[in-house]
């Protein structure tokens, strides 16, 4: 039960022994007390005035006075203009950490019986993975880590966009550029060797158009009359018809994509519970086409083209089928839809993709309940800002994007850099500290992009991420390693709630198992906002408050050894609580730097 509840609670059977009169705990309003004012957490007796005909300052004292000789968890209250606040007694501490103690399973929420599933990363095979990517990948995995510490059975799944026009791009430039080469030849890994593919074509479509409005074509004229385009339009039609040589060129080049994809998310320590595949899903979005237009929600166009009308909602006209009958997007999007929901029994579908595509899920939800799905309401989109550096957006096609590959290897430097100037590593194994700077380096990249609120768009500054000091994954792993530092040298046996202290802890311990007990409660407003930051910002608050109650409190020094025992029992507990909300956020926290 938590402070809040414990109060409601006890005020409630005050109310009923003062007024005889019952009333609904759940709207009795507490919350912690203003710095300013003397207590722990506040009474809000306004709208009890009518219940007890009284004045505010009466009405307090009343009901503080009824809770002081009858809760011995409350040890003193004052009552100011309506507010009543409420101190707690060395006894409640004691339950409360002795509960958080024994609790094997703090920070994970009761079982909720839902069954959900949060698509993540869905890459294109174009490309390799970048810290856009990233920023993706680590939403959508620690969002799951959430959820499931929330209670839900969690079903981790990526979509590999591995087919359509942007993939037949990086085929004909490999074809007509590239020589034969391979990731062998080359010794890049495959998805780096596809990127510059993908590159290649832009440059050499770029030429073509330049090329053709010298000769007197408008540039839009140009555009669609350039030669690769249509060599890759006729690529796409030859690949969906089965064509033998398309299709393994496709298979060879993918194949390069997939083994590139998998180091990268091995070095993130990302992994997924299923993969699906654009070529496996796209022709259930045709199927779910033809339902549509037999119930007469799509209509089709002279040229073959099938459209949704989504005028009378606010919205635009949808094209859901090509007039050469391939797909677009939204057309494989629909059917994943229906198999997943029908595979799975799902209570929820959550993607988790950028907010320029907030259009694109608005319409995907329209269109679904107009064909009949039920479940249409619970699909959600986890829809987060860009990433941009220093100098603005990254663009793939221009091959202007920060690589993931190149970015977790150089924050790795960097970790290392910083940890040798410090000088505290000397005696560690070579291996040991290898561990270590990834562990660092990731720690610092992870949590310096999910600090951040989904929504809101973010500067990348790798410099300011691996920081020691300040709200950075470094000064939180930082703080663990000093815990843990001190109870290795601790010679003292202690804990599981065994420790009571007669005298009250002082207000930095209180302090202390304040945001402690509030752990729960920050895990299920993370996972109702679906917003890690929640845990990557109370997991700071937490480390700054230990760091200041360590700075003016010598622990080991204290000769009263019930009260060492129990601080020892208290800093492990904010160790473990660390623990898990990093956990949640798939940062490791080392025991030594």
């Amino acid at each position: 039960m938590t402070a809040e509840a414990f109060i409601q609670n006890k005020a409630a059977q005050a109310i009923k022994a003062l007024y005889q009169t019952e009333v609904a705990e759940t709207s009795l309003q507490v919350s912690v007390t203003r710095k300013e004012f003397e207590g722990d957490y506040t009474l809000v007796t306004f709208p009890l005035l009518k219940i007890s005909h009284a004045a505010p300052d009466a009405t307090g004292n009343a009901i503080g006075s009824w809770l002081v000789d009858n809760v011995p968890e409350i040890s003193a209250y004052n009552s100011v203009k309506g507010f009543l606040n409420l101190s707690f007694s060395a006894v409640y501490w004691n339950e409360v950490l002795a509960g958080i103690a024994s609790d094997k399973s703090f920070g994970n929420l009761p079982s909720t019986g839902k069954r959900l599933m949060v698509e993540f990363s869905s890459p294109n095979t174009n490309k390799p993975l970048h810290l856009g990517h990233i920023r993706n990948n680590l939403l959508g995995d620690s969002v799951s880590r959430i959820l499931k510490a929330c209670g839900n059975e969690v079903i981790k799944v990526t979509l590999v966009n591995d087919r359509g026009v942007h993939i037949c791009k990086s085929m004909y430039a490999w074809e007509k550029l590239f020589d034969g080469a391979t990731p062998e030849s080359t010794g890049k890994k495959g998805d780096h060797l596809v990127g510059d593919c993908y590159v290649a074509f832009d440059k050499m479509y770029k030429a073509q158009v330049a090329e053709l409005v010298a000769g007197g074509m408008s540039e839009e004229e140009a555009k669609k009359a350039a030669p690769a385009l249509a060599d890759v339009h006729k690529m796409l039609v030859d690949w969906e018809a089965g064509d033998p040589k398309v299709r393994q060129l496709w298979s060879m080049m993918n194949g390069w994509v997939f083994d590139g994809f998998n180091e990268t998310y091995k070095a993130l320590g990302i992994s997924f519970d299923k993969t699906y595949y654009e070529h496996d899903t796209y022709l259930l979005g045709k199927e779910l086409v033809q339902k549509g237009l037999d119930m007469g929600v799509f209509e089709k166009e002279a040229d073959g083209s099938v459209w949704c009308d989504l005028t009378a909602d606010g919205l635009d006209r949808k094209l859901v089928l090509r007039g050469d009958g391939t797909s677009v997007y939204i057309t494989q999007d629909l059917g994943t839809a229906e198999r997943r929901f029908a595979e799975y029994e799902l209570d929820s579908h959550i993607y988790v993709v950028g907010n320029e595509q907030d259009y694109h899920f608005q319409v995907l939800k329209l269109i679904l309940a107009k064909l009949g799905f039920k479940w249409a309401d619970q699909i959600y989109h986890l829809s987060y800002g860009m990433v941009e550096l220093p100098e603005g957006k990254m663009k793939s096609r221009e091959g202007t994007v920060v690589d993931a590959d190149d970015l977790i290897q150089s924050m790795r430097e960097e970790a290392k850099k910083t940890s040798e100037e410090s000088g505290k590593l000397a005696d560690m194994p070579e291996e040991e500290k290898n561990q270590l700077y990834h562990q660092i380096g990731l720690g610092a990249l992870k949590y310096f992009i999910i600090k951040v609120d989904p929504k809101k768009t973010m500067l990348f500054n790798p410099k300011e991420s691996i920081d020691f000091n300040g709200n950075t994954g470094p000064f939180i792993q930082y703080t663990h390693a000093r815990i843990c530092s001190i109870l290795r040298k601790a010679d003292v046996q202690y804990g599981a709630g065994s420790v009571k202290l007669d005298s009250k802890p002082s207000a930095k311990e209180i302090r202390l198992v304040k945001l402690l007990s509030q752990y729960p409660g920050k895990v299920a407003e993370a996972g109702a906002a679906l917003s890690p930051a929640v845990i990557a910002n109370y997991a700071y608050e937490l480390a700054k408050e230990f760091n200041q109650y360590y700075h003016d409190t010598p622990i080991l020094k204290e000769e009263d050894q019930d009260i060492l025992k129990y601080r020892l029992e208290l800093i492990d507990l904010i160790a473990g609580t660390l623990r898990h909300a990093m956990d949640l956020l798939g940062i490791q926290l080392p025991e030594r730097m």
